[in-house]
């Protein structure tokens, strides 16, 4: 399907990723990044209008807002350099660890995210405004993520990477050729050993920059006999190049074109295509299946030992001849389970594409718990902090510590944190209990947590398990519980450790010999009134926070719980809490102060008029008057004429310490000496080290504004101000002043 015009483009909200360590652009980075911090030194420009040197293709050509695309053919692929690589579609997170790892013997799941062509949404790398966005969250439950489209080289968008990545999931790009065009650039680039080589360096040059974790190889044309020779080549000289150069990654190869290159798709794996899994990481049957050709695969003796490489593919859709799919996807899960497979689940974005867009979480928590009992959960493993307010990456608001920050809907896939268990259980007589994202009333970010149900007569409590993982505790281990609790029950944290023989606690109330219920501290304790010092909000209108502290020795968490006990009498109870957040943190962190944010550099700077869409809100939205909502216009320009800013914000800061930064500008000065300097003013939110500037609305020439970038660490504490980075940038005409000193 063709790409369709995005609905509305994102203007303020400003959720963007990127690379840690900071790409150049057309300033010299590097050298700006290095200089002594001096808060007094000003970058002068004078005001050139055009779109200065970016890339096309990597920018919005109205706004100059930053864009994920992918390459459409080889001489693009052969063209492409790291010098005029996109900065802003680097993944920012690296893969984490998990339990079971890959490479156990496991039956995997491998999700082809294959949504209208591709690159739709999600192509806003600071992400957009959009009311119903697609998003996905069941991460615990599959091990391969594959963003799909049908270009030739399909780079995932660097949100899709970050999320994958915080649950310990690989992100693969797709290798695609089709049908005539197809054939003649595989003609082309399989000629012979340098040009096959050629594209190979440049696919793995490609995943080694933008941070994924190989591809997915799909060739669907014919191929000639020295083209499929050179073929099997490739992949071989692929697959050892990428497993050097980026630790993990993998090679797929899907089945089309047999030994003879023959383009005939076989539903299996067999002795005609056997060839190209041999020199490769795992094999993506086609879809139109049956229990023969399970059969079929099993009884070959070279997968023997590699049957959880091979993926069968499952079509959502249901097209033509199918064991299942849509809402009976399960059946075609069940069979392909019982033989031993790994499976391939391709575009399970029906759920959205198909059904009611406003009943989407609905549709997608459904569909994913149908395939609950074929899947295998996987715990993420990390170090502390460990830290989720469940946001999905999307919200009708944004909101901090409770309080709606943005009154706008938001789409942005690196704002997702980690994602606890979405499920439905049923329990003892008319009891249930089930567990599902929402938007309303958040803590942090876009949704909240919502743990509900019906508590049976028959049973005291109840006990929601929400994350599974695999996290080292301190010694001295910090927990922080925000929730809103329901009427007639009572809520507890309740913690599961590793290895009880080997864990010793205290401070704690025993439940079994491998789960605690901490104890709450009084608000008198050192830690909470360090913690209440670093969270600014210890009250929170309309929440409740617990803080408890464990005292450890050689314990690892593997299970975080929500009980929910009955206040009143033996009775069916109905119930319905929201959990804001969890925190466990080593308690020493919290007496650590906060890193100072270093210098901003400021470059690819693109100055307009009369363009662009919607002025930016909050003090944004005053620039008009300079800066200042309640100061006087001072001869404003034509409304069509305003002047508006781009640029590209740079800083070095450890992604490890912040969760995103908050960027901010004012007015210092403009050309009317009477307005008054303006209060700062939120432009948005980066989740790496690097922000554009878009569409902003400044005062007229000359001018001096002020643009800083705020921390925010991982534990959700605001740095204080003193320690925020800051750039001072004057401006004027080329035909007026040098600029203020």
């Amino acid at each position: 399907m063709e790409d369709p015009t995005p609905r509305k483009k994102k203007r303020d909200t400003g959720l963007e990723v990127g690379n840690d360590k900071p790409p150049k652009t057309s300033l010299s980075s590097e050298s700006c990044l290095d200089e002594p911090v001096d808060l007094r030194s000003v970058q002068h420009e004078i005001i050139k209008y055009g779109s200065g040197s970016l890339p096309a293709n990597h920018y919005d050509a109205d706004t100059t807002e930053p864009l994920s695309c992918g390459l459409k053919n080889l001489k693009e692929l052969l063209e492409w350099k790291l010098s005029e690589a996109n900065p802003f579609n680097v993944a920012s997170v690296p893969r984490a660890s998990r339990q079971p790892y890959y490479a156990s013997s496991q039956p995997r799941t491998l999700v082809c995210h294959d949504m209208m062509g591709g690159y739709l949404d999600d192509r806003f790398i600071q992400g957009m405004e959009v009311e119903t966005p697609y998003a996905f969250y069941h991460w615990s439950l599959i091990d391969i993520f594959n963003y799909f489209s049908h270009q030739m080289v399909t780079i995932p968008p660097a949100g899709w990477t970050n999320v994958a990545h915080k649950h310990g999931v690989l992100s693969v790009g797709t290798f695609i050729t089709e049908w005539t065009d197809g054939g003649q650039m595989c003609e082309k680039f399989l000629a012979d050993e340098e040009s096959y080589r050629a594209v190979a360096d440049k696919l793995v040059q490609i995943s080694h920059y933008y941070g994924f974790d190989g591809w997915l190889v799909n060739i669907e044309n014919v191929l000639s006999a020295n083209a499929v020779s050179n073929m099997v080549l490739f992949l071989r000289y692929l697959t050892d190049q990428i497993h050097e150069r980026v630790p993990g990654s993998v090679i797929i190869w899907y089945d089309s074109v047999l030994q003879d290159g023959t383009l005939k798709w076989q539903n299996e794996l067999n002795l005609y295509n056997r060839v190209f899994f041999d020199v490769c990481d795992g094999f993506f049957t086609n879809y139109n299946w049956n229990e023969s050709h399970l059969q079929n695969m099993k009884a070959l003796s070279f997968i023997q030992e590699r049957q959880v490489d091979v993926f069968v593919g499952v079509d959502v859709f249901a097209r033509s001849d199918v064991v299942g799919g849509k809402f009976d996807t399960n059946r075609s899960l069940d069979l392909l389970r019982k033989h031993g497979f790994s499976a391939a689940l391709f575009a399970p974005g029906w759920v959205y594409e198909c059904n009611d867009k406003k009943e989407f979480r609905s549709n997608q928590d459904k569909f994913w718990g149908l395939l609950r009992d074929h899947l295998h959960f996987h715990r993420p493993s990390s170090l502390l902090p460990l830290v989720s307010s469940f946001c999905q990456g999307f919200g009708n608001r944004f909101y901090k510590d409770g309080q709606v920050e943005l009154e706008s809907s938001w789409f942005n896939l690196s704002a997702q944190e980690l994602q606890p268990f979405y499920y439905r259980d049923p329990l003892e007589g008319e009891g249930w209990l089930k567990t599902r994202g929402c938007p309303e009333g958040a803590w942090s970010g876009g949704s909240a947590l919502v743990i509900e149900g019906n508590l049976p007569s028959t049973m005291p409590k109840i006990c929601a398990r929400i994350f599974a993982l695999h996290v080292p505790l301190a010694t001295r281990t910090f927990v922080s519980f925000v929730y809103q609790p329901s009427e007639g029950v009572t809520v507890s944290l309740e913690l599961k450790m590793a290895d009880a023989a080997l864990c010793s606690h205290t401070n704690t109330k025993d439940i079994t010999a491998s789960s605690v219920v901490p104890a709450d501290l009084p608000e008198d304790h050192e830690l909470v009134k360090q913690f209440a010092k670093s969270c600014g909000v210890w009250r929170p209108d309309g929440w409740m926070r617990r803080c408890f502290e464990l005292e450890l020795s050689g314990c690892a968490l593997r299970d975080i719980c929500v009980n929910i006990s009955r206040d009143g009498p033996a009775q069916d109870t109905p119930f319905k809490c929201r959990v804001g957040e969890i925190m466990v943190l080593d308690a020493e962190s919290l007496l650590v102060p906060p890193r100072s944010m270093p210098n901003i550099c400021v470059s690819d700077i693109v100055w307009q008029r009369g363009v662009g869409g919607a002025t930016p809100s909050g003090d944004a939205a005053a620039a008009a008057n300079n800066g200042d909502a309640s100061a006087p216009a001072s001869a404003p320009a034509p409304a069509d004429a305003k002047l508006r800013f781009n640029a590209t914000l740079q800083w070095n800061y450890p992604s490890q310490l912040a969760r995103y930064f908050r960027v901010h500008w004012r007015r210092l000065r403009g050309p009317d000496p009477r307005v008054p300097p303006g209060s700062l003013a939120l432009l948005g939110r980066s989740y790496c080290s690097l922000f554009r500037v878009v569409d902003l609305v400044v005062p007229e020439p000359p001018a001096l504004l002020e643009l800083v970038v705020e921390p925010v660490t991982r534990e959700g504490f605001s740095v204080p101000e003193a320690q925020w980075g800051r750039r001072l940038l004057s401006y004027s005409e080329a035909d007026g002043t040098a600029g203020e000193k």
